[in-house]
């Protein structure tokens, strides 16, 4: 059994002062081996002094940890509760809202062509829109998809979750930002800073510092072509400037880069 170093040391102090005791107890009793002893005496009471503090920095010590862990024991307890609370609550609302589609008359099976319908729509209007982050979100609509086709999922929590997308695409048409994505520039597989202000436009700043916008064509394909005027280029990497320094709203000369 392994005992804390805090008891082990004293015991040793005491062994080692009743080895010291018998050795000179043995020796003729004159001055010098009084001397020694009383030395001796001497050395070890402030051993086992400082060894009587460090025991009693270590017992402060283990009490500050076992306060410390019961803290957590009870936080941790606390939030165990507070997740049981929550979990129960999403399936008490899971099953009402699923309770009043089926009073609505609407069953699992009559939403399955709706929502694959949707995602149809999304899909097409993803694939003809902005070139920002488009495969990303062509894949994760691709996922709803195959989980509505393949039943994994109950087709009343798909809806949540297509309106989820719904609402982000909504939030990207309204923000301004910079972001990073890999574009298509002559021909060549690219990864750059992109800034799109709202589903308007988009801009680019490679890291060999060239710049450029995605434009439209007339037949609707999207392409990022670099600007190479002195006037368009300097306005765009003052829009990144900008946009790097949280400055979001102001008065910017740009090239044009909406659709024509």
């Amino acid at each position: 059994m392994r005992f804390p170093r805090s008891i082990c040391l004293p015991v040793a102090v005491c062994a080692a002062l009743l080895a010291a005791t018998s050795a000179l107890v043995a020796q003729p009793a004159n001055e010098a081996s009084l001397d020694q002893l009383a030395e001796a005496l001497v050395q070890l009471r402030a051993e086992v002094e400082s060894l009587d503090q460090e025991l009693d920095i270590l017992s402060q010590e283990h009490r500050h940890e076992m306060t410390s862990l019961a803290a957590q024991k009870t936080d941790l307890e606390a939030n165990r509760n507070r997740l049981r609370l929550s979990l129960a609550q999403q399936q008490s609302a899971l099953e009402d809202n699923r309770r009043r589609a089926e009073a609505a008359g609407m069953t699992s099976s009559q939403l399955t062509p709706l929502l694959l319908s949707a995602v149809e729509d999304l899909d097409q209007m993803v694939a003809t829109s902005l070139p920002f982050k488009r495969e990303a979100r062509r894949m994760e609509l691709a996922d709803i998809r195959q989980q509505i086709q393949s039943g994994v999922i109950d087709s009343h929590r798909m809806v949540n979750r297509l309106w989820a997308f719904v609402e982000d695409e909504i939030r990207l048409s309204r923000e301004n930002g910079i972001y990073s994505q890999t574009i298509e520039l002559n021909g060549e597989q690219v990864l750059a800073d992109v800034a799109k202000l709202g589903s308007v436009m988009l801009f680019f700043q490679t890291d060999d510092q060239r710049v450029g916008l995605a434009e439209k064509s007339a037949t609707g394909a999207w392409s990022f072509s670099a600007v190479d005027a002195t006037d368009g280029a300097q306005a765009i990497a003052g829009l990144f400037d900008s946009l790097r320094k949280q400055i979001r709203q102001g008065y910017f000369q740009l090239p044009n880069a909406l659709p024509r």
